[in-house]
């Protein structure tokens, strides 16, 4: 040891003594003085300072975010003020289908809308149509589940210095002892291929190089390289192996947690069933919307003549009154009647349930601004000829077609996959290794052969004259296997529930099927009865004003069968608008709606790039005719479903055409005209005096307030 180095472990000694010092006069200060010793340090410049965060950790803050102009913004800031009492006749209209409306929605609904409007909004379970793109992307997808047999490539290099002394004796014979040390620089890098097999296989390449230049005695080179190539193959016999096992379990090892490619396409589907239902839902929701707006049009056209009736009967009975020929009390009632007429009016025009507001809730479900100075008119007619559906067709398209039933086999199989990997893991580990290996020595790390065998770490690895070999197995046995006997039976419970959730399901979508076919039936005979006592409400008004003109009749019959008129035709066309949601709900209820609007689901065109990247792999893939050729698993799925297929059934009634409606699972479509059951012929209002019917009763004031509303067509 030269004085040099003497010099600098003396300074070393000297610093560690002076640390150590330290240490220990601080750490037994506290324990010989006690805490007095700190209570008698006064306060620091801080100590006495009112902190920044105590009024700022949690004042409520505004969030700084990227402003996104998109169509659904601009129309939420392009809303104008609402309309309340306008005279709807005055605005401009918009004239809009049903299948208009819902291809409109379809485009522009990132975020699928449903009513009631004034429902609380949840953003946290809100459905969008990035939903199953969302999962397929993250880890419960195909793809992270794939990531499993991605090959995984480290590299490690570290460096190294030990100075350690050692107990060593310099002279045995004289007795001479000396503290020697030991001083070594080293270094460590290791580089491996990891490759994991669909069957459970597992393929390591390994490359380990060791560098050392020490002081110790006896060695050949002072520094010295050594390393070598490896390659390792560990095969699972039971708990472990199996290509199904292993696309059940993924990369999970704890029983009851799988996360395979299996699982992860489960994942995807019930994904795209429950973005269908969602879908479904905005569709039954429009068609909602849609015919309450086309009754809010009818509904205030029935009170708008109903209003102005009474406004007629009013008139004369004031005209009455001034030549003393009529009396107080019935000028009351007519006026009581009008003013009736016109609060409903006003209720059918602005109200929770009027027109403006079901064309607001129809604007909301389209993505349209609330308000931009137009009104929304439906132009499709509603539908008014019987439709018959067969039952035997319509409930077997309802057990295959309903995206609940789909949504739960899903549930099912996911179920069935773990049950059966739970089974297998409810086995010993017992692997098959296998180890072949390449050793190598050098005095430097790439050498010359020619100057000695030992020159250069990779000529003497390449050289092959040191191989290593190794072959054994390996068994692990959990004593008991109490975690995988837990696993078997919480597996097994759980595919019992979700068999007794299916068919519950099931039991659910046949009562539903005909609760929704019975009200087919009961609200087409409404609309014949309703359509029947409208017209009898109608002749009633005819006689009766005949009747009261000739004054030979109470005005009490006349102002009662005003009324009855008004709310029989109330009746009518909303028995009829019940009548086209029923035909709806059974679209709902047998998995048709989709296909009886013409909604189509479609994935999104792909990139450029991954349709090339596609279509190069495909030309790598050889298809197996022969099964005794590979080993495939049980599938997931029997074949590709399209819930916007059109479906045909059987078909029963007096005709045999077939329509657009028995393309979908309605038989046919019979129009019955609506024939008064009391065999009178159809009322003609051109009878009814002219005087009466034109309201030109020389008066030009209205029952204040004399600003009422009164449409025209």
């Amino acid at each position: 040891m030269n004085s040099s180095t003497a010099t600098s472990k003396n300074k070393k000694r000297q610093l560690l003594r002076s640390l150590v010092a330290a240490l220990t006069m601080a750490t037994t200060l506290p324990a010989g003085g006690g805490c007095s010793v700190w209570d008698r340090i006064g306060p620091g410049p801080h100590d006495t300072t009112t902190s920044y965060h105590r009024g700022v950790g949690l004042s409520i803050e505004y969030p700084e975010v990227a402003e996104c102009a998109t169509a659904v913004t601009i129309a939420a800031e392009a809303a104008e003020a609402p309309h309340a009492l306008e005279d709807p006749s005055k605005l401009p209209t918009l004239d809009l289908s049903l299948e208009e409306a819902v291809a409109m929605a379809m485009q522009n609904s990132p975020v699928i809308r449903s009513l009631p409007i004034g429902a609380v909004f949840s953003t946290q379970s809100a459905a969008t149509v990035f939903d199953p793109a969302q999962v397929a992307s993250s880890q419960q997808g195909v793809e992270a589940a794939l990531a499993a047999y991605d090959a995984q490539y480290t590299n490690s290099l570290a460096w190294f210095n030990t100075d350690q002394p050692v107990n060593t004796i310099i002279n045995p014979i004289l007795q001479q002892f000396q503290v020697a040390n030991s001083e070594a620089n080293s270094a460590a890098y290791q580089s491996q291929l990891q490759k994991r097999m669909a069957n459970g296989s597992q393929f390591s390449l390994r490359h380990v190089v060791n560098y050392s230049n020490s002081n110790r005695p006896n060695q050949l080179f002072s520094s010295s390289f050594t390393g070598w190539v490896e390659a390792e193959w560990r095969q699972p016999i039971l708990r472990g192996s199996g290509l199904q096992y292993n696309r059940i379990v993924g990369s999970s090892r704890t029983p009851g947690v799988y996360n395979g490619v299996l699982i992860g396409r489960i994942n995807e589907d019930v994904a795209l069933a429950d973005f269908e239902n969602s879908v479904t839902k905005l569709v039954a929701d429009i068609e909602q919307a849609y015919w309450d707006l086309s009754t809010a049009y009818r509904l205030l056209e029935a009170n708008v003549k109903g209003r102005e009736s009474a406004l007629r009967t009013y008139q004369y009975q004031k005209v009455r009154l001034d030549v003393g020929a009529g009396r107080q009390d019935e000028e009351a009632q007519a006026q009581s009647q009008y003013y009736q007429f016109e609060a409903n009016v006003q209720s059918q025009l602005g109200g929770p349930n009027g027109l403006y507001a079901n064309e607001q809730k129809l604007r909301y479900l389209l993505g349209m601004p609330a308000s931009d100075g137009k009104i929304i008119k439906p132009t499709t007619d509603p539908l008014d000829s019987k439709v018959l559906f067969d039952w035997n067709s319509a409930l077997s398209q309802a057990l295959t077609r309903r995206v609940e039933i789909r949504r739960q086999r899903f549930q099912v199989k996911r179920r069935e996959f773990e049950l059966y990997a739970s089974r297998l893991n409810k086995r010993p580990q017992f692997d098959f290794v296998g180890l072949y290996r390449y050793r190598g020595l050098g005095d430097h790390l790439i050498g010359d052969t020619d100057k000695g065998p030992l020159n250069g770490l990779y000529s003497s690895i390449t050289d092959g004259d040191y191989q290593e070999w190794q072959a054994g197995v390996e068994f692990t046995l959990p004593v008991g296997l109490r975690q995988a006997s837990v696993a078997i039976a919480n597996a097994k419970l759980q595919l019992k529930r979700e068999r007794a959730v299916l068919a519950e399901v099931e039991l659910r979508v046949s009562h539903d099927l005909t609760e929704a076919a019975r009200q087919i039936e009961v609200t087409y005979q409404l609309v014949e009865t309703n359509y029947n006592r409208y017209q009898a409400d109608l002749r009633q008004v005819e006689v009766l004003v005949r009747r009261y003109l000739d004054g030979t009749d109470n005005i009490n019959f006349l102002l009662q069968a005003q009324r009855s008129v008004v709310q029989s035709e109330i009746a009518f066309y909303q028995s009829l608008s019940n009548y086209n949601l029923a035909v709806r709900d059974l679209h709902w209820e047998k998995g048709s709606l989709l296909a009886y609007n013409q909604v189509q689901l479609a994935e999104d065109a792909w990139e450029g790039g991954a349709t090339r990247d596609a279509y190069e792999k495909g030309l790598f893939l050889t298809p197996r005719q022969d099964p005794s050729d590979i080993s495939i698993t049980p599938p997931v799925t029997r074949r590709s479903f399209n819930p916007s297929e059109i479906q045909a059934s059987g078909m029963s009634g007096p005709s045999q055409t077939v329509s657009e409606e028995a393309a979908v699972g309605v038989d046919t479509s019979v129009t019955l005209p609506y024939e008064p059951d009391l065999g009178l012929p159809p009322v003609d209002v051109a009878r009814l005096p002219k005087l009466y019917e034109a309201g030109d009763f020389g008066l030009t004031e209205e029952p204040s307030p004399s600003d009422g509303l009164i449409f025209t067509e």
